[in-house]
């Protein structure tokens, strides 16, 4: 029978090989400890990452239409419907008539959703702070000008 010992570090976790090299698996890390956290912290709100990115945008536009809205997102409109039906049926966001588009609808937040919203946003400010607390301001705005220039915002 063949040796089918996994190398590793010592602390029992497999060496990475090429994966170690490539930026992509070292961002995806990040980002599954960044969303883990997230998560964790709109568990309070019973609020989804995408959900709350959802008042966040509507909440800096108001009036906002549901086209829009996807493209910020970046999903297809097909998606922003289900996403906004769930947020209007918790009352946090309603459709109002687009002021210049019959076909479309302006989005708002309630009076709810903007309580929720601000409360929430508070707990993400938290988060922030705890899961980039290694990185000096300095590094954290060079950090985001990098991801900026690789996303290609």
């Amino acid at each position: 029978m063949a040796d089918q010992t996994v190398a590793d570090d010592g602390n029992g976790v497999p060496v990475p090989g090429v994966l170690d090299g490539l930026l992509g698996y070292r961002l995806r890390r990040a980002q599954v400890a960044v969303f883990a956290d997230f998560a964790h912290t709109m568990a309070d709100f019973d609020l989804t990452p995408g959900q709350f990115g959802t008042l966040a945008l509507i909440a800096a536009n108001p009036g906002l239409s549901q086209t829009a809205l996807g493209t910020a997102l970046g999903i297809d409109r097909s998606s922003v419907v289900p996403l906004i039906d769930k947020l209007e049926h918790r009352h946090l966001v309603e459709r109002a008539p687009h002021p210049r588009d019959r076909r479309s609808h302006a989005l708002r937040l309630t009076p709810d959703g903007a309580t929720l919203f601000d409360t929430a946003r508070a707990a993400v400010a938290r988060h922030e702070a705890h899961i980039f607390a290694p990185l000096a301001p300095a590094e954290r705005e060079t950090l985001a000008r990098l991801l900026d220039r690789v996303s290609g915002v």
